[in-house]
C-alpha cells in the first residue's frame, strides 16, 4: 500500500509528501533526515494519511495537493479526523 501524508511543523506549516511505510517516513522526519524542509520546522505531527493504490497514484495525489491552498489543505485534515 502507498500513502499521501501531511504533516503539521513546529511553526504551523503543512507538509506533504507519500511513502509506502507511514512509521518509518514519520520518525525520519522527527529525527530530522527526511527533508530539508521539516529538519528546520520539528517537532512535526502527522495531520493526514491519505490511501492510494500505486507510487504513480501518489505522486499524482502529492501534486495536486501541494497545489491546495492551505485553507483546502485544512479541510482535508479535517475530513480525516472526521473519518475516523
Amino acid at each position: 500500500m502507498v500513502y499521501v501524508y501531511l504533516l503539521r511543523c513546529a511553526d504551523d506549516s503543512l507538509y506533504c509528501g507519500w511513502t509506502t511505510d507511514v512509521g518509518r517516513r514519520l520518525a525520519s522526519h522527527r529525527s530530522g533526515t527526511a527533508s530539508r524542509y521539516t529538519r528546520s520546522r520539528r517537532p512535526v505531527e502527522l495531520a493526514a494519511v491519505i490511501s492510494v493504490a500505486d507510487r504513480s497514484a501518489a505522486l499524482r495525489e502529492e501534486a495536486r495537493v501541494k497545489q491546495l491552498p492551505r485553507e483546502a489543505k485544512l479541510r482535508l485534515i479535517q475530513a480525516s479526523l472526521d473519518a475516523k
